[in-house]
C-alpha cells in the first residue's frame, strides 16, 4: 500500500469515528477482506475508538493493529454490561485475530443430569444442552469423582443406560438387574423405589452440585427429626446416614466463613504471552468451584481488560448470579447489581489468595507439562529468568566457571566448566597447571588462569563467554575483573556464588561492587547454579587427584633416557621393585628386555659417580 493510499484509508475510518455517538457500545474492526480482526466495547464508543488512530499510541502491537483496520463497524446498547456481554458474545462467534484466545474448558469433564424419565449422573466431556443440566467444569477430576461417588452413597441414582418411559414402567416391560441385588439401584423401573422419592434424591444431588449442601443437610436434618417423632425409625436411620456422610463430605471441603454466601472470586496470574484467570464461587461458606482459564494475549492487554472479559465470560458459563465479585485490583466494570470488591484483610482476602494460590500452580503445572513435550522449553526459560535477574543484555547462552586445587601449593591445578544453554557442555571442559604462581596463592592462581583462557579465545576468534560464574564471593569475583576488564579489556558479566559459615552455597552476588541478588535457594535456577558449581569443583579435584597419583607413581626408571612406560612395566612386572632392578646383572636384565635396553638400564645403574 502506497503512503498516499494508507492516508486515505486513516482519513475514511477517522471520518467513521468523528460519527459515533458518546454511548455504550461494542465496535468491530475489519481488515482489507471484510473479516472482523478486533472486537472490543465501550462506556463512550468515541472516545474509545478515537484512541487507536492518536498519534502517541506506543504499543507495537496496537500500531500493527491499526495497519490492518480498513472499515470499523459499532453496535449501540443501553449500559455498559450490556457492552460487555456483547463483546464477549461477539468474540465467541467471530473468534477476531487480534482478540485473546480464551482456551476453552470443552476438553475437561463434567457432571450431567439428564432430563430422562428416570435421570442419570454421570460424568461427561460432551455438552449437549438438549439432553440436560451440566455441572463443571471440573478442572480437578478427582474432585468430579469425589462428587459423584458421594451422589452414589447418598441417592443411588441408576448407572443403567437404558431408555425408561413411564408407560413402560406402568405395563410391567422391565426387571430388576445386578445393580439392584448388589445395592447400587433402588429399581425405581419396577417401581421397588416410587418416582417421586428418586426424583426428590435428583433434585438433592443437584443442589449439591450446585454448592448449596448446607441447605440439603438442613432438610435432611428436618426430614430425620420427623420420621423419629412417626416412630418410623429405620427411614430415620437412613437419612440420618446420609446426613452424616455429608456432613463428613463438608468438612473436608474448603470452608473460609459461613458467612460469606454466593461470591464469585477472581485471580490473574500472567505470564509473557499467556494470562491464567483463576475462577471460584463460594456458596455458603464453601467453595463449589473452582477453574483456571488460559487467556492468550495478542495486544498486551492489562490485567484490568482480562479481568473484565474474564468476570463475563465465567459468570454466564457457570450461571452465576453472585451479586458480589471479588477481584485483586481495583476494574472499570459496572455490572446492574453487582458489588466489586478488592479486599485487603479477612475472610474475602483469604479466598482471594486462595485464587492466586490455585492459578499460579496451574500455570506452574502448564509449564511442567509444555516442558515434557519440549525439554528446551525449559532451559530457554531458566536462561531467562537469569538474564531477568541479573539485568544482562543478551540470553546467558554460554556460562563459564573457574575452580582453583592445590595442597599447601603443590600440585596447583584449575578448572573451567562451560555450560551452554543451562547444561554441562564437557567438550568444552578446560584443565590448567597453574605455572607462575608458587605456593598456594588462589587468587593469584585465578587471574592467571583466567587471562590465559579469555587470551587464547581472544587469539583464536573463539566466542567469548555470555557470563563468569566464580567459585566463591567478593575476592574470587575481584580478581576475575581484574584479569578480564582491567588486564584484557572485555565487558563479560560476572557473578559469584558466596558460601556460608557450614560451606554451603547460599548466596549468589552480581555487580562491582557485588550484591545479593534475591535468588531462593530450593528454586530451579539457583539448583542449576549450585550444579555449575559442584561441576566446576568436582572437574578441579579429579585433575588435582590424578596429578598427584602420577607423581606418586614416579620411579627413577621414568628418567632414564630410551626407556619408556612399556619397558619400565615389564622390568617392575618380573623383578618387582627398582631396587632389585638396579641390584640385577646385564644378563638378567637381558633375558627381560633384550640386550639393547639391558645395557642402558644396566649402565644407569652403575656408571661410575
Amino acid at each position: 500500500m502506497s503512503k498516499k493510499e494508507d492516508e486515505s484509508r486513516l482519513e475514511k475510518l477517522k471520518a467513521i469515528v468523528r460519527s459515533m455517538p458518546e454511548k455504550p457500545g461494542s465496535y468491530q474492526f475489519y481488515d482489507a477482506d471484510g473479516t472482523i480482526i478486533y472486537v472490543g466495547k465501550a462506556k463512550h464508543l468515541k472516545s474509545r475508538v478515537s484512541s487507536y488512530f492518536h498519534t502517541e499510541v506506543d504499543r507495537f502491537k496496537t500500531k500493527v493493529l491499526v495497519s490492518k483496520i480498513h472499515n470499523i463497524s459499532y453496535t449501540v446498547v443501553n449500559t455498559e454490561e450490556d457492552a460487555l456481554l456483547l463483546e464477549n458474545s461477539l468474540i465467541k462467534k467471530y473468534n477476531p485475530h487480534y482478540n485473546v484466545l480464551l482456551k476453552d474448558g470443552k476438553t475437561y469433564p463434567s457432571i450431567c443430569i439428564t432430563k430422562e424419565y428416570l435421570p442419570r449422573i454421570f460424568p461427561t466431556r460432551t455438552i449437549n444442552k438438549k439432553w440436560g443440566t451440566y455441572y463443571g467444569p471440573y478442572s480437578h477430576v478427582g474432585t468430579m469423582h469425589a462428587m459423584l461417588d458421594l451422589i452414589k452413597k447418598l441417592y443411588h441414582p441408576r448407572p443403567c443406560k437404558t431408555p425408561f418411559t413411564e408407560d413402560g414402567i406402568a405395563e410391567n416391560k422391565y426387571q430388576v438387574c445386578l445393580e439392584y441385588h448388589i445395592k447400587n439401584c433402588a429399581a425405581p423401573c419396577v417401581r421397588k423405589q416410587a418416582w417421586e422419592d428418586y426424583q426428590r434424591n435428583i433434585d438433592q444431588a443437584r443442589e449439591i452440585l450446585k454448592g448449596n449442601t448446607r441447605e440439603v443437610q438442613r432438610k435432611l436434618k428436618e426430614e430425620m427429626l420427623r420420621l423419629a417423632e412417626e416412630l418410623r425409625f429405620e427411614e430415620a436411620e437412613e437419612v440420618k446416614r446420609r446426613y452424616l456422610l455429608l456432613d463428613q463430605f463438608v468438612a473436608k471441603s474448603e470452608v473460609v466463613s459461613h458467612t460469606i454466601n454466593n461470591v464469585d472470586v477472581l485471580s490473574i496470574t500472567n505470564d509473557e504471552k499467556v494470562a491464567f484467570i483463576n475462577y471460584i464461587h463460594v456458596s455458603n461458606g464453601q467453595i463449589n468451584q473452582s477453574f483456571t482459564f488460559e487467556y492468550k494475549k495478542r495486544l498486551d492487554e492489562s490485567d484490568e481488560e482480562l479481568l473484565q472479559l474474564a468476570i463475563v465470560e465465567m459468570r454466564e458459563r457457570f450461571k452465576s448470579d453472585a451479586k458480589e465479585v471479588i477481584v485483586p485490583k481495583e476494574i472499570a466494570i459496572d455490572l446492574d447489581g453487582v458489588t466489586i470488591t478488592v479486599p485487603q484483610r479477612g475472610d474475602k482476602k483469604t479466598l482471594l489468595d486462595l485464587s492466586l494460590m490455585n492459578g499460579k500452580q496451574y500455570k506452574f503445572d502448564r509449564l511442567k507439562q509444555a516442558e515434557k513435550l519440549n525439554p528446551e522449553q525449559k532451559q530457554v526459560r531458566l536462561m531467562k529468568e537469569l538474564q531477568d535477574l541479573l539485568k544482562l543484555e543478551k540470553l546467558p547462552y554460554q556460562i563459564e566457571c573457574f575452580d582453583n586445587s592445590n595442597i599447601s601449593g603443590t600440585d596447583a591445578v584449575a578448572a573451567c566448566v562451560v555450560f551452554k544453554k543451562m547444561k554441562p557442555s564437557k567438550s568444552d571442559y578446560k584443565r590448567y597447571n597453574i605455572k607462575t604462581v608458587v605456593g598456594p596463592d588462589d587468587y593469584a592462581s585465578m587471574k592467571e588462569v583466567v587471562g590465559r583462557r579469555y587470551q587464547r579465545l581472544i587469539d583464536e576468534e573463539q566466542p567469548l563467554p555470555d557470563l563468569i560464574v566464580a567459585d566463591g564471593g567478593k575476592g574470587q569475583m575481584e580478581v576475575i575483573r581484574q584479569a578480564v576488564q582491567d588486564d584484557l579489556g572485555l565487558d563479560i558479566p560476572i557473578a559469584g556464588l558466596a558460601k556460608n559459615d557450614k560451606h554451603k552455597t547460599n548466596e549468589l552476588l552480581y555487580g562491582f561492587p557485588p550484591r545479593v541478588i534475591g535468588l531462593k535457594t530450593d528454586s530451579e535456577l539457583f539448583r542449576v547454579l549450585s550444579q555449575l558449581q559442584d561441576e566446576v569443583h568436582r572437574f578441579a579435584i579429579t585433575f588435582h587427584r590424578e596429578k598427584r597419583s602420577k607423581r606418586a607413581l614416579h620411579s627413577e626408571l621414568d628418567d632414564i633416557k630410551g626407556i619408556g612406560p612399556k619397558t619400565r612395566d615389564e622390568l617392575l612386572n618380573s623383578l618387582k621393585s627398582v631396587k632389585r632392578i638396579s641390584e640385577a646383572d646385564e644378563a638378567t636384565l637381558s633375558n627381560i628386555i633384550g640386550p639393547a635396553k639391558a645395557k642402558i638400564v644396566f649402565e644407569h645403574f652403575h656408571q661410575n659417580p
